[in-house]
């Protein structure tokens, strides 16, 4: 039972910690690029730059950093799953059985 309240809102906490990193990304690189420590982009696309870069940043960054919480969402997903396979078969039953 402690497993199942440890992974109740293990997808939320996961999404997250996930949306979390990438605004810490964007935030660390729309201050170097408003310092001129790395290119603001060509043009008008500093927006657009600073984005895509947030992202490729906090990417490999998550994988890393939110494993643990990764794990966890990966088993409640499963366990969902498997919870709605055993409730299909259990109806599948229910209407053999009946017919």
């Amino acid at each position: 039972m402690s497993s199942s309240l440890s992974t109740a809102h293990a997808t939320l906490r996961y999404t997250m910690m996930r949306v979390g990193v990438f605004v810490g990304c964007l935030v660390v690189v729309g201050a170097l690029a408003h310092f001129g420590l790395i290119p603001a982009g060509i043009g008008d696309s500093n927006p657009l730059w600073v984005v895509l870069l947030a992202l490729v940043i906090s990417a490999p960054l998550s994988f890393v950093l939110l494993r643990k919480q990764r794990a966890a969402m990966s088993e409640q997903i499963v366990n969902g799953v498997e919870g709605a396979k055993g409730r299909l078969a259990a109806n599948r039953s229910q209407e053999d059985g009946v017919a």
